[in-house]
């Protein structure tokens, strides 16, 4: 795919609706109409262009059926712009601030923001290994801000901050790096040493309802290689993970964060990241919704390095897949 310098590019190369079908019909099936029901490469294109007929099973389909855009009344070219925005932009986008870029209702833009978002999610993800990082962070509206009756009520009944925030555990495999001089530039005497990352860093996210040793378990053992080295904080639940893995703490409650490579540094910046984008652009979600938007920044978090364009290209090969907003919104 072409190199896009800016967005104002972006927009002008994919302006029409016709540009991005064949975008999209190139991405799916390498510029092969396929019949989406039955498989077959025996279709026949229609004069319009946009719908073709499979000669096998004698159905009649077009490229965005069995895709997030199938059956979408808003054009694909405002489809590819929100899908570029939130590909790449650094904590997202809100329904409100799309819906006036695309010139949409704040509903429609909402309902694009969580099919995308669900198009960005990890179904299949890979094991980490090497050294990986657990932790969990808890999300939600701080008891503070509420009123005293309220608050009252709330200590009253024998709840603590944790029952009114929503948990979400995390794993992170860290950068595996290395520090090689190069002898032949010299700056002011010294010889420029340059950092070459061998594998990036990656994180998984789950929502959970509640933290409980099987969960815990269960979550560290579908994310990470057995035998890896993993490192947590003191929370109690993790030390049953000590046959599985090469298993090391640090107390946060006794003011010890680092021991040696022991320590959840890189798991913090990501929760970090996490919750700035439900602060700053969200300003708060739905545990019912919490799940996407957590998986939304993972995506950006472990494609960071890549271009602005490779991160577009890659999500829109992640089109596979349908929403319905009864889906979405059911409870």
């Amino acid at each position: 795919m072409k190199e896009f310098k800016s967005i104002l590019e972006f927009q002008k190369h994919f302006d029409t609706d016709e540009k991005c079908r064949e975008h999209l019909e190139k991405t799916r099936w390498n510029g092969t109409p396929t019949c989406p029901y039955c498989g077959s490469v025996n279709v026949h294109r229609f004069p319009n262009k946009k719908k073709f007929n499979c000669r096998d099973c004698r159905k009649i389909f077009s490229v965005t059926v069995g895709t997030i855009y199938e059956n979408s009344k808003v054009p694909l070219n405002k489809w590819y712009l929100a899908t570029y925005i939130l590909a790449n932009h650094s904590k997202g986008i809100s329904s409100l601030q799309l819906s006036k870029w695309l010139e949409c209702t704040q509903k429609t833009a909402w309902f694009l923001n969580h099919r995308i978002r669900e198009m960005l999610k990890e179904n299949q993800p890979e094991l980490l290994a090497n050294e990986c990082e657990a932790d969990e962070a808890f999300i939600g509206g701080s008891v503070v801000n509420w009123s005293n009756k309220k608050r009252k009520e709330f200590i009253e009944n024998g709840r603590n901050w944790q029952q009114n925030k929503t948990m979400v555990l995390g794993v992170v495999e860290r950068e595996k790096s290395k520090i090689i001089e190069r002898p032949h530039k010299v700056i002011k005497g010294r010889t420029v040493k340059e950092k070459i990352v061998e594998k990036e860093s990656k994180v998984h996210t789950k929502v959970v309802k509640n933290i409980s040793i099987e969960g815990l378990k269960t979550f560290i053992i579908n994310n990470v290689e057995e035998g890896a080295i993993l490192y947590t904080d003191e929370l109690a639940g993790y030390k049953h993970l000590a046959t599985l893995y090469k298993h090391t703490s640090v107390n946060h409650s006794s003011g010890q964060y680092k021991i040696e490579n022991a320590h959840t540094n890189t798991i913090e910046g990501f929760w970090s990241l996490l919750k700035r984008q439900i602060v700053g652009i969200h300003h708060s979600v739905s545990e019912w919704h919490l799940e996407r938007y957590s998986q939304e920044a993972a995506y950006r978090y472990n494609r960071k390095n890549l271009t602005q364009d490779a991160k577009f290209e890659d999500a829109v090969k992640r089109c596979h897949g349908r929403l319905k907003y009864r889906e979405l919104t059911k409870r």
